[in-house]
């Protein structure tokens, strides 16, 4: 088999469930999101299916085994301090969230099948990381 036949079947898997999901449909997100008006808790019982799916994979398979199928190592995030990058990248994140309806998983899913928002959007994004990584380039410059 291929190396990359198995990432890209869950890649199709994952989005096909973002699509049947209705995460790809960012009126169903703003709906999610607005407590105050006429909102759709059905994105709860989405988050609730992935938490449940990531703790067994992740009890199952990531503290059970040495390595990946497909990777030297299992690459875990280590970081615990919550500073002002995380907190105001959390904040940048959900603003975005909010105003647009993507998050970038569903926005990639949306904007491989045109859909005119984010067609819009993933530009936006885009841009907005390479701005990141200028300032950040910046930033870390004026340290020394």
């Amino acid at each position: 088999m291929k190396a990359w036949a198995l990432p890209l079947a869950a890649g199709l898997l994952f989005a096909v469930g973002l699509v049947v999901s209705g995460m790809t449909q960012p009126s169903k997100v703003v709906a999610f999101l607005d407590f105050t008006g006429d909102w759709d808790p059905s994105l709860a019982f989405v988050m609730v299916g992935a938490i449940g799916v990531y703790f067994a994979v992740h009890r199952g398979l990531v503290l059970r085994r040495e390595r990946p199928l497909l990777a030297p190592r299992f690459f875990v995030p280590t970081a615990t301090a919550i500073d002002a990058r995380l907190i105001g990248g959390a904040i940048i994140f959900g603003v975005g969230w909010g105003l647009s309806g993507f998050c970038p998983g569903p926005a990639l899913v949306a904007f491989g099948a045109g859909t005119t928002a984010a067609l819009w959007f993933v530009p936006a994004v885009l841009a907005g990381m390479a701005l990141f990584h200028v300032v950040g380039r910046v930033w870390a410059g004026s340290d020394g």
